[in-house]
Formats: C-alpha cells, sequence, structure tokens
C-alpha cells in the first residue's frame, strides 16, 4: 500500500487548520545509517498512554501501549494498533489543541533506529508489512531508552473484534528488572521537556514543538 493511501485514516481524524501535527506531505528519510526508524511518545490524552511506532514501507506502524514498554522479559505490555502515522510524526513535540483527535501533551520519550529480525517457520526473513499482517514482529531496538530484542504479537482481532497486541522485551544481554517511569515525571529524549513543561510552553504562548534545529525555547 502506498504511504498516500495508508494515511488516508490519519488525516481524516485532523484538522490541519487547527493542529500542528505534521501532515505528512513531503518526504522523510530513514533512521540514522539508512536504517528504520522507532519512536516512542508519550501521550496525555484522554488517558495517558505511550505510543509505540516502527517505521514500515513509509509510514509509521503504531501502537498505543497504556503502561509503556519495559524492560522486564515478565512483563507483557498490552498494545492496541491505531492508525498509520507519517514518518516526520516520529520529530513530532508539542501540544494538541482542545477539541481535536487526541488532544493533550506530547513528548518523545525514545526515539532511535531497529533491525527487523522476523522470519517465518522456514526461517526466512519476513518484511514488517508483512508481520503486521500476520501478527507477529520481532525486532532489536536501538534507543537512547530502549535496548535489544522485542516482540509484537496479535493476540486478539479476527473475526471482528478491535485487535489487541502484546509487546515483549527479549530475555537477553538488554533485558532488566527496572520500572517503566511515570509518564508525569518522564522527560523527552529530543528536548529535554517533562509533558506539564510542554503544556506550560503552550500557555505562554511559546513554540512548543521541538524541530530539527534545537528544542523548543
Amino acid at each position: 500500500m502506498a504511504a498516500k493511501e495508508a494515511l488516508g485514516e490519519y488525516h481524516r481524524r485532523r484538522d490541519f487548520s487547527r493542529t500542528r501535527e505534521p501532515r505528512g506531505d513531503g518526504e522523510a528519510g530513514s533512521g540514522k545509517g539508512g536504517r528504520p526508524s522507532f519512536v516512542v511518545q508519550i501521550h496525555d490524552a484522554s488517558s495517558m498512554h505511550f505510543d509505540f511506532r516502527l517505521e514500515a514501507d513509509g509510514v509509521l506502524k503504531s501502537w498505543a501501549i497504556p503502561k509503556g514498554p519495559s524492560d522486564d522479559p515478565h512483563d507483557k505490555r498490552l498494545a492496541m494498533p491505531t492508525e498509520d502515522h507519517p514518518l516526520d510524526y516520529r520529530d513530532f513535540e508539542g501540544t494538541i489543541a482542545a477539541g481535536e483527535y487526541g488532544a493533550g501533551a506530547v513528548i518523545v520519550w525514545d526515539e532511535g533506529t531497529y533491525q527487523n529480525v522476523t522470519e517465518d517457520r522456514r526461517g526466512r526473513p519476513v518484511t514488517v508489512a508483512d508481520a503486521v499482517e500476520k501478527g507477529h514482529v520481532s525486532f532489536r531496538l536501538a534507543g537512547h531508552k530502549l535496548h535489544g530484542g522485542y516482540s509484537l504479537t496479535r493476540i486478539r482481532g479476527r473475526e471482528g473484534e478491535r485487535e489487541a497486541w502484546l509487546l515483549v522485551k527479549r530475555a537477553d544481554g538488554q533485558a532488566d528488572r527496572r520500572a517503566t517511569p511515570d509518564p508525569r515525571r518522564a522527560r523527552s529524549a529530543l528536548s529535554g521537556r517533562t509533558l506539564a513543561q510542554i503544556r506550560a510552553a503552550a500557555e505562554a504562548g511559546e513554540a512548543a514543538t521541538w524541530s530539527s534545529d534545537g528544542p523548543a525555547s
């Protein structure tokens, strides 16, 4: 599916005259060194959650994770799929206006690149897009905070049910027992700001959206 077609639902839900979220009309490159990118954003919307996104086929495949990713292989974190997002959304940090879809503050909690290691039963590589369609993706993250192997597995969603997945850390050298941080105290990997600081900047009329030129002041 072409990226423009894949973003149809994303565009349908947003009024870009009122939100500063990226439209995704331009070209956005892959992650560092040509590797695909990932991003984890904390979103203080109607309910606080983490948004986990993997670059694939020119878009960000996205899941909302209420409790956030974990370094502990014993934790099985519920992940609810959401609409595909444009690649330039990986740098979005700011506030979504009241009354708009997803209204609230957003920070980039972690970002980096990843390696797809999904294989079929014969050990042949499977693309991320095909893996998502089939319901299981395995990958290795190289972020500021998340590292090593993870998997996303669909546990529900056939025959008209709403899809549900699980995000689980692999038992590798990067596994740990650290707790997922309190999202209200967590700081952005890009700007160093908390959600409260992003909101305060917006209320003060400052530019609360981070850009590649540096963090918002």
